[in-house]
């Protein structure tokens, strides 16, 4: 497959005016924390500092949910559901009006390539707002009895693989249903949210409604704990969800986890390879392969495979890897050292188990945290990284001759948030799709995001649906007609 030169098309960073500190968000205003404490957050392409970020220690926390519960009792939950619906149109349209700014510093904090930012995350975070404006006023038609009630203060704690769009996933049909947000984002990723924070003062939110508590695990396993936090939204890992789990389990508090998976893209030998290729790249080499869904385990039946993991391997020669405010970038950088050093970890053990190792030629920025497109093959599933979730750009290929066999070993595993299957029959993939124990399947496609679908997973993948109209049911209390 010939491979293309492109001359540089850097993005400029001139359209964002990143501070050199940030306080926290409280009550509509930015404040200083208790303790005066505050971390670095860094370019992960250049390991260049961006701004020095403060710390929630529990006293913050406490005067968060407290400000929340005074806008939730006293303004937001009496508010109707068409005012509401306002405000939630009017953070939708800053964010599209807005998207250039939070694209790029989405990027500078992150690592992930620009076009990615600008053209999924962004959109997609304002599509969620506008969206559940939508239900606002009509959360008595929504299917949750009549009259259903907001939970109260919802403590939410996001990921760094998807800072803006986690956010908006969170935040929106919260609001939309009438509770306040006390959010703690991740600690390499802050950025954005902060932007965020700015967004919501220019929207004329009331005060409380949304509050920014930014630090570290001790600052989300503070609003995990507070006892003023009526409902707990989680995405990250499924450590950190069991622990959470464990840490509510006997209180009134409810809880959506959205954790960790190894999805499995299953690829019958009728399937369109060329597309089936495509849907290979974006299911694991997006974002990094940083994504809960990601399809790191490709099934592939026995008398194709040969020829799928070739042209597999020639397509990822093209990919370009390097600085993720150019244009043209393929794959960005990996968030952070901790997380390149679990990648480096992980792939090491696949070798040193007997899997094949096969890394696309490319060079890598002596700047940053890197890691090359990596495919395994020859892997079982006993093998370390065809069990455990890598979260990096890593593949790994096992085969299959029957579609009971794609099934056992789609389903073993103790994930099941998703799962792709690459046929042409359509009788097959309802089969399949009935068989798999996945909270989402993609037929002929893969991580593809819309607001009115439900996303969610089974087992170790948590528990709850963030999205659509089902989206709506975690953050309301039902009617009853009694």
């Amino acid at each position: 497959m010939p491979r293309f030169e492109y001359a540089p098309a850097p993005e400029s960073r001139a359209v964002v005016d990143i501070a050199s500190s940030y306080g926290l968000f409280i009550d509509g205003e930015f404040v200083e924390s208790a303790s005066g404490g505050s971390l670095k957050t860094i370019n992960p392409a250049t390991e260049e500092s961006l701004a020095d970020v403060a710390v929630a220690d529990e006293s913050d926390v406490d005067r968060a949910v407290r400000a929340a519960r005074r806008a939730q009792e006293k303004v937001w939950g009496p508010m109707p559901g068409a005012e509401r619906a306002k405000y939630l149109f009017r953070i939708a349209r800053l964010l599209a009006e807005r998207s250039r700014e939070f694209a790029v510093l989405e990027v500078l904090d992150n690592g992930k390539p620009i076009r990615e930012a600008r053209d999924v995350d962004v959109p997609t975070a304002a599509a969620h707002f506008f969206y559940y404006a939508g239900w606002a006023d009509k959360l008595d038609h929504a299917g949750f009895g009549p009259s259903p009630r907001p939970h109260g203060v919802a403590g939410q704690v996001i990921p760094w693989n998807f800072p803006l769009l986690m956010l908006a996933w969170k935040i929106a049909p919260a609001l939309a249903t009438g509770n306040t947000v006390v959010l703690k984002p991740a600690e390499t990723t802050p950025l954005t949210a902060l932007l965020f924070a700015d967004l919501l003062r220019q929207a004329e939110l009331p005060p409380g409604v949304v509050n920014i508590v930014t630090g570290a695990g001790a600052t989300g396993a503070a609003v995990v704990a507070h006892p003023g936090v009526d409902k707990v939204a989680f995405t990250g890992s499924t450590a950190v969800g069991k622990r959470i789990a464990k840490e509510i389990a006997g209180t009134r508090k409810h809880a959506t986890l959205e954790l960790g998976g190894k999805a499995a893209n299953i690829v019958f030998d009728d399937a369109p390879i060329d597309q089936a290729i495509e849907g290979i790249v974006n299911g694991i080499f997006f974002n990094q392969g940083q994504v809960c869904c990601a399809g790191s385990r490709l099934l592939v039946q026995e008398s194709v495979a040969e020829e799928v993991v070739e042209r597999l391997k020639a397509r990822l020669g093209t990919l370009r890897v390097g600085d993720p405010m150019d244009k043209n970038t393929d794959v960005g950088a990996i968030n952070s050292a901790a997380q390149l050093a679990r990648i480096t970890d992980l792939t090491k053990a696949g070798e040193e188990e007997g899997a094949v190792r096969w890394t696309a030629d490319c060079a890598l920025p002596e700047q940053g945290f890197w890691f090359a497109p990596t495919v395994f093959t020859d892997v079982s599933a006993a093998h370390r990284i065809a069990r455990e979730e890598i979260f990096g750009p890593v593949l790994s290929v096992l085969t299959f001759r029957t579609p009971a066999e794609a099934v056992a070993k789609a389903n073993n595993t103790p994930y099941g948030l998703s799962a792709g299957i690459w046929t042409e029959k359509g009788s097959r993939i309802l089969s399949m799709a009935d068989k798999l124990r996945a909270g989402v399947v993609w037929a002929n496609t893969f991580n593809r995001f819309d607001p009115t679908s439900p996303f969610g997973g089974y087992k170790e993948s948590g528990y709850g649906r963030e999205g659509g109209r089902h989206g709506l049911a975690s953050y309301l209390i039902e009617g009853s007609t009694r």
